[in-house]
């Protein structure tokens, strides 16, 4: 059987449970996760959970926060002028995405004041611990699949797995 190693391309499914069994993410019904290993296209305890596993092996793994989305940070936490929403009707927990130099950013509306709004711009998992049921079922030297929209497990907390 072949084993997975750097710089080659893994395709696994995979089912992302918070510890309460609460199901954030699943590849069922879809195409497999591809991602090219050693590349931090992933949270980098998934892709360390992932090394060294054989094609058609399945493996079931708690990752801590720091080894997915990180802790919670305060310094995400930004207030605004209320004022920037315009006529826009805002509620307690819902999406706003901003236009950063870098492109646009979520972020989750934490309080609305008076004068202020407070959006908390951490992924939606930080500060949680993560168990994954993976499958790997494939292993390639070069992509698979056709770029996808969106990004999967991003060490950089933009998305969540496999969306």
């Amino acid at each position: 059987m072949e084993r997975i190693q750097e710089g080659q391309f893994a395709q696994v499914h995979y089912t992302g449970k918070l510890p309460d069994g609460t199901v954030f993410d699943s590849s069922e019904g879809r195409q497999p996760l591809e991602f090219k290993v050693g590349s931090g296209q992933v949270i980098p305890g998934f892709e360390q959970a992932i090394q060294g596993m054989e094609v058609n092996e399945e493996k079931d793994f708690t990752l801590k926060s720091e080894e997915a989305y990180g802790p919670v940070r305060d310094d995400l936490k930004k207030d605004f002028p209320k004022d920037m929403l315009g006529e826009k009707d805002v509620d307690v927990g819902q999406e706003l995405w901003f236009k950063t130099p870098q492109g646009p950013v979520p972020g989750r509306v934490l309080a609305l004041e008076t004068d202020t709004f407070t959006v908390d711009f951490n992924h939606p998992l930080a500060g949680r611990d993560l168990e994954f049921s993976v499958k790997l079922v494939g292993v390639s030297d070069g992509p698979t699949q056709a770029p996808q929209g969106g990004c999967s497990c991003s060490s950089a907390g933009e998305g969540t797995c496999g969306h």
